[in-house]
């Protein structure tokens, strides 16, 4: 095992692998975040590793280092993860970690996560339900429409958005979309800032209309409107019309910061 006063600092993949093998539990976490940020596929098979890891483990039960290996997977979108970050999904101890798992499932985009999140969503547990239900739209599974429907009546209001979200993408029905631009005006910020980002993954001309014109903060703007944007360059039927749109509105606010 390294030692914290034998450790060089991070600048280099290496580095952070050697970093992420050390005693020092902020100095571990902190090199899973260096291997995540800068996408070092070099890193995948120590960051699989650390998601059983059970040393850093803070006093309300939740594992710290875990959370962030699953995010920096997330970030290297590596299959070769895939098999670890399932087996990661059976920790029911911290609800934050299957969160991380699930996200970063979602962003490796692999058909093998689809059994193992149906049966998260069937299980009578409580479950991270956003993450969990727009990673099923992510993954298309289309299936499961009953089930998501009903979280359209769930106590919190993201959750029901990311039912909304996924209803939108199946069904392509504005009633769906509506729900979530309802949220652009709410009282609560993070609410404002969860439909924003609900909206740039829908990526509609509506959602677009709806994000310039919505209170919060320009940068959540400009981040969503590219997403948007980038959708619709790669899309086979790009929609010149909409791609004017959001580059003048890109533009314009670029120049407001």
């Amino acid at each position: 095992m390294t030692t914290t006063h034998d450790l060089e600092p991070i600048l280099s993949t290496e580095a952070a692998i050697t970093a992420l093998l050390s005693e020092d539990n902020q100095i571990r976490y902190y090199a899973a975040w260096w291997l995540g940020k800068h996408e070092a596929q070099a890193g995948c098979t120590v960051l699989c590793e650390a998601l059983f890891d059970e040393r850093y483990r803070i006093p309300s039960g939740g594992y710290p280092l875990r959370r962030q290996a699953a995010r920096a997977l997330g970030q290297l979108k590596n299959p070769q993860a895939v098999p670890a970050l399932i087996i990661a999904l059976e920790c029911d101890s911290d609800l934050r970690l299957r969160e991380a798992v699930i996200q970063a499932l979602a962003a490796i985009n692999d058909q093998r996560a689809v059994h193992p999140l149906l049966n998260l969503l069937l299980s009578s547990h409580e479950q991270p339900y956003e993450a969990l239900i727009e990673a099923l739209a992510t993954l298309q599974v289309w299936s499961i429409r009953p089930q998501i429907e009903t979280f359209l009546n769930h106590p919190s209001e993201r959750v029901q958005c990311a039912a909304a979200r996924y209803l939108y993408l199946l069904t392509q029905q504005p009633q769906y979309i509506e729900r979530i631009v309802k949220n652009l005006n709410h009282e609560n910020m993070y609410l404002r800032w969860a439909a924003i980002f609900d909206l740039g993954a829908i990526g509609h001309r509506q959602a677009v209309q709806a994000i310039i014109a919505a209170k919060v903060p320009n940068s959540l703007k400009l981040l969503n409107l590219k997403r948007i944007l980038e959708a619709v360059l790669d899309s086979e039927s790009s929609d010149k019309e909409t791609s004017q749109i959001l580059f003048k509105a890109i533009d314009d606010l670029l120049i407001q910061l």
